[in-house]
């Protein structure tokens, strides 16, 4: 069995990741290389993040890696917040206040559209590569339901009437952003090794 580093210290992303990982593979966070240092995140698009955070944790800790960043972007605002998604309404990454910025934000706004984009950025060997996952939905105008993380509870998937909080984990993951890519990590993952 081949371990992987993912590039996180986010224990919900952690967990919903390895819901999604058929046996055989072994998943490990930064806390298990020990590394606790706040990656720097400085790129101005999710791709480069991603590939900003992976390169950090391979050139520095010499182990075989992935990170992601994900971001949503809300089309009336002009794809805001995007890269600022975790800092919208400040440095403390508060969730609620990032929800609530984005319910004040679309307040006199008819177009409601938003999607939640995900970048995962591999590193084997040396070798780069970087699958995206994309979930198109609108964004509620109250919080509804109280299981998920993030934006979840303002983020509703296109075809349902239900946010991404209110679903059990293993329905978000079918059709989240995240599991899209995680999806197509896995199939890469499943062929290289």
């Amino acid at each position: 069995m081949r371990q992987l580093i993912f590039a996180t210290g986010n224990i919900n992303k952690i967990k919903e990741v390895n819901e999604m990982l058929s046996d055989g593979m072994d998943i490990a966070g930064l806390k298990d290389i020990g590394c606790f240092e706040d990656i720097p995140e400085t790129s101005p698009t999710i791709e480069g993040n991603a590939l900003q955070k992976a390169r950090y944790v391979f050139t520095n800790y010499h182990v075989n890696c992935f990170s992601e960043d994900t971001g949503l972007e809300i089309d009336a605002l002009g794809g805001e917040p995007g890269v600022y998604t975790a800092r919208y309404a400040g440095e403390q990454r508060d969730s609620n206040a990032n929800m609530r910025k984005a319910i004040q934000e679309l307040e006199n706004k008819s177009d409601r559209g938003a999607q939640f984009k995900t970048v995962i950025a591999l590193i084997i060997d040396g070798q780069e590569y970087t699958f995206e996952g994309i979930a198109r939905g609108s964004i509620a105008y109250q919080k509804m339901g109280t299981g998920g993380f993030g934006y979840d509870p303002i983020f509703i998937p296109e075809g349902y009437e239900t946010s991404f909080a209110q679903m059990s984990s293993e329905e978000k993951n079918k059709i989240s952003h995240r599991g899209k890519a995680v999806s197509l990590l896995i199939d890469f993952l499943k062929k290289e090794l």
